[in-house]
């Protein structure tokens, strides 16, 4: 029997679940809508403002990792420590805890990704810079798509990297989400 996820070194979790993208599937708001279902009614408890699907595989006709990423925001009164370990009981695995967020996962296993995989944002109301971007990167294909080269020769080179990949696409996600907030003015 190997290792649980829980014993694995940062690298050897790399290597079980390295960077590669697929072609864009249209399953993937399918899987998001099964989850977000899921989730409102096992959060039923907590005040939650907004679910919303962000991530590459919110963006249409992009390569994407295929992980939906799901943004959670839970209204200011609302105790975010308590709110991360009711999602830990239904069976997602916690991967950061800073003060105002909590990042979970599903689909991680010992033998590598399962079929549906997701990561989940918990957030205060109001912290989604992610659906500026989203919304962005669909109304202009033309970024969608320096996105998503930009994504394909990183992750060459940063495939059993994941924070090497994240950090390489810092800047053009800050642009782009300054440019978006500029053209939504408080859309969320």
């Amino acid at each position: 029997m190997g290792k649980k996820l829980s014993e694995m070194t940062l690298e050897e979790l790399w290597e079980l679940f390295p960077i590669f993208l697929t072609e864009h599937n249209n399953k993937w708001k399918d899987y998001y809508a099964e989850m977000e279902g899921f989730l409102k009614k096992k959060l039923i408890d907590f005040e939650i403002a907004r679910i919303s699907h962000i991530g590459s595989t919110a963006i249409h006709n992009i390569w994407a990792k295929a992980i939906v990423d799901i943004l959670v925001e839970i209204e200011q009164n609302v105790n975010i420590e308590m709110a991360g370990k009711a999602i830990e009981k239904i069976g997602f695995i916690r991967m950061t805890t800073t003060e105002n967020r909590v990042s979970l996962n599903w689909g991680y296993t010992e033998d590598g990704f399962a079929e549906k995989v997701f990561h989940l944002h918990l957030r205060y109301a109001g912290d989604n810079d992610e659906l500026y971007f989203r919304d962005y990167l669909n109304d202009y294909p033309k970024f969608a798509k320096e996105y998503e080269q930009m994504k394909l020769d990183l992750c060459k080179r940063y495939e059993h990297d994941r924070d090497g990949y994240t950090n390489a696409k810092t800047e053009f996600i800050k642009k782009y989400t300054s440019d978006a907030k500029n053209v939504y003015t408080n859309r969320y």
